[in-house]
């Protein structure tokens, strides 16, 4: 058996720590929606006032955690999965599932959602679209662009997902679940 290309590992490698360091900064995000929160909170009901922008941008970071942590959740395999089949198959029975759910599933639904947004926030950007609130954010066009680096970024990570299952499938099981164990070495 060859061993597995250097530059392959080093793909798959920077693809991981690429979604894992995305993962990890929207994660922050979550504790700016429970800060902001409480700030609005207090407003209305301590001094009976409220903020429009405030109330906007919880739904901006919430917007962010969701959309560019799916990529991070693809990484953790926190997806949902019917796991009462997957979880007892062998190691590449998971290869031939994860690369058959890449190439059959993941790429056309991302595929389909890229094309389907882009004039949407292409209109958006190109009219720099603001808040429709008196107040509000005026960046509506930058919380839009999250439909299209969803796609993107989940895209990527199936990809090193899919690089990974054909290690297997090529006999390079336990390289392959070096990689999973390295990365879960850097989880949260």
């Amino acid at each position: 058996m060859d061993t597995a290309s250097p530059f392959l590992i080093a793909l798959i490698r920077g693809i991981n720590r690429f979604s894992d360091w995305t993962g990890r900064f929207v994660s922050w995000f979550v504790l700016a929606i429970v800060l902001i929160t409480f700030v609005v909170v207090v407003m209305r009901y301590v001094f009976n006032t409220g903020s429009v922008f405030m109330q906007e941008s919880i739904l901006y970071f919430h917007n962010y955690v969701i959309m560019l942590g799916a990529a991070y959740a693809l990484l953790k395999g926190a997806h949902v999965r019917v796991d009462i089949f997957y979880r007892p198959a062998s190691e590449k029975k998971k290869a031939w599932v994860d690369l058959f759910g890449f190439v059959f599933l993941l790429v056309p639904t991302c595929a389909f959602i890229f094309y389907i947004a882009w004039d949407y926030v292409a209109a958006s950007w190109s009219i720099m679209e603001g808040s429709q609130e008196a107040g509000g954010v005026d960046a509506r066009y930058i919380f839009k662009t999250s439909i299209l680096l969803m796609p993107a970024l989940v895209l990527l990570q199936g990809f090193a997902e899919a690089l990974k299952a054909i290690l297997t499938l090529t006999g390079h099981q336990d390289l392959a679940k070096q990689l999973e164990d390295h990365d879960e070495e850097h989880a949260l």
